[in-house]
């Protein structure tokens, strides 16, 4: 049975879904394998449809998690900043019109000014807050798998939702920042400070476990 989650993305990201650019995510595996663990392996269920990635370490089954992410053919909604159109009068509804904080990335006022309280801005929400009804973006996994985090490619790397400018090919989180001097023709070093920038600083050097979540948009 097809299952549905909601999973969090930052405005830049749900841009680069919805530009076609992003395809995979990448998210800590918890808990970590132990230090003794010598390799990650698939261990498969009797249900084909409930295997669980597995940390060999001695003790096979101890360290056996399933992805909280979910399976193959598994549904994933996207949760983003948001915004509707009772606020600040009234509660969310699902007719309400929602309003989309990546919709305005270069307006950081957003849209409806009337409606704020002070008559300047919209109060934005957060992600974690947004109810199903209100999600825009609906993603089917296409694969799962774990794998340590710096083992990615150049490919895996840009599939994560850099932008690649057409003139030099250097690559960038998103249009806009080559101007910043963020742009690099290494996609695996923009993908490490992006990373160090979600997770503290450090946290690319670290090189956790990591769910590999291959998505496409429907």
């Amino acid at each position: 049975m097809t299952k549905e989650r909601p999973i969090l993305f930052s405005g830049a990201m749900v841009r680069a879904i919805l530009d076609g650019r992003k395809t995979q995510t990448r998210r800590v595996v918890k808990p970590q394998p132990p230090a003794a663990a010598r390799d990650v392996i698939t261990y498969h269920h009797p249900d084909p449809r409930a295997h669980y990635w597995a940390f060999d370490g001695g003790s096979l089954l101890d360290w056996a998690v399933p992805c909280p992410y979910g399976e193959v053919g598994d549904r994933l909604y996207v949760r983003e900043t948001w915004q509707h159109s009772n606020h600040p009068f009234g509660s969310y509804e699902a007719d309400c019109t929602v309003f989309y904080r990546t919709d305005y990335l270069d307006d950081p006022l957003g849209p409806d000014l009337e409606l704020s309280k002070d008559g300047i801005r919209r109060q934005w929400r957060p992600s974690i807050h947004m109810p199903r009804t209100a999600s825009r973006i609906l993603l089917e996994i296409v694969s799962v798998r774990v794998e340590q985090l710096t083992d990615c490619s150049e490919g895996n790397v840009v599939a994560e939702g850099l932008h690649v400018l057409p003139t030099s090919g250097r690559c960038v989180v998103s249009p806009g920042e080559q101007y910043a001097s963020l742009a690099d023709s290494d996609p695996r070093a923009v993908y490490a400070d992006l990373w160090d920038r979600i997770n503290g600083a450090g946290a690319w050097a670290t090189n956790p476990w990591v769910w590999v979540v291959e998505f496409r948009l429907l």
